[in-house]
């Protein structure tokens, strides 16, 4: 069942290997790393690592292609690292358990476009915004190779939901705009990837049984919609999207000891997921 698969990586990721980063907890970001790879290993596929090195330590990017009948691509990631003093059940645990769980149900459809899964590292602070960030990496190298990518879905922090009424904040200028309950999956774009964002929410709202709400806004008015692996690929001119639960405009536990794997939603992340299992190849 799509709830209780979500559910155990998430609690993998966050409890059983619990932090996980660079500075403090090297050996748990590197035992999920190894866990992501033998996750996209068990469906079939084979996956490659892209290893760079900070500060004399190795740093791996895992990535799992699914070929189309084109080079054209469509890259779905998520972060696995945790803040520093954070389990990142949340963040990100439940967007890795997202893509792991979007490979396996795509794994066997046939598609035109080339997919890539990649779970980045080093997004977190203190590389967060740098060009030690995983994803910077990646589409660094993916300009100078010339990758034809499409479109970049981020997922990030997608496990947590409220339906109490004013559980659900934002920025100040959007907050007239929007429902004041966080019971909806959010996806944010700037304006140069409005198009893709489109398609993606028209999409979802077609194909999935979830609520979704959206907005393209200049990055310099809301610097909060870049606070994922989305900014580097806008970094380098790709359209990428940010999917998520708006992390600490809805959740309390946001990058604290706090943010576990028993206060997530997994019934509603695998509504997600399973709306965005219809979404991508629709894409």
């Amino acid at each position: 069942m799509l709830e209780e698969r979500i559910k155990s990586h998430v609690k993998i990721l966050s409890f059983e290997i619990g932090e996980r980063n660079g500075i403090y907890k090297y050996s748990n970001l590197q035992a999920a790393a190894d866990y992501v790879k033998k996750e996209f290993e068990s469906y079939g596929y084979l996956p490659q690592e892209q290893i760079y090195e900070v500060d004399n330590k190795k740093y791996r990017n895992i990535i799992a292609t699914k070929e189309g009948k084109s080079k054209r691509l469509i890259i779905v990631c998520a972060h696995y690292d945790s803040a520093l003093g954070s389990p990142g059940a949340d963040d990100n645990a439940s967007g890795v358990a997202g893509i792991l769980e979007l490979a396996r149900l795509l794994f066997h459809f046939e598609t035109k476009k080339t997919l890539k899964f990649i779970a980045f590292t080093n997004e977190e602070p203190p590389w967060f915004m740098t060009s030690n960030m995983g994803s910077f990496v990646y589409a660094n190298e993916a300009k100078k190779n010339r990758e034809d990518i499409e479109g970049v879905l981020c997922f990030e922090s997608i496990g947590y939901y409220s339906d109490k009424r004013g559980s659900q904040s934002y920025p100040v200028f959007l907050s007239a705009f929007y429902p004041d309950i966080g019971n909806f999956i959010g996806v944010v774009s700037n304006l140069s990837s409005k198009g893709l964002l489109k398609k993606v929410v028209r999409a979802f709202r077609e194909l999935a049984d979830f609520p979704i709400e959206y907005a393209a806004i200049p990055h310099f008015l809301a610097p909060e919609i870049g606070f994922s692996d989305n900014w580097s690929f806008w970094r380098f001119g790709y359209k990428a999207v940010m999917i998520t639960d708006t992390a600490f405009y809805r959740n309390p536990y946001y990058h604290s000891a706090d943010d576990t794997y028993h206060k997530l939603d997994y019934k509603k992340t695998a509504k997600v997921i399973d709306g965005f299992s219809k979404v991508i190849p629709r894409l």
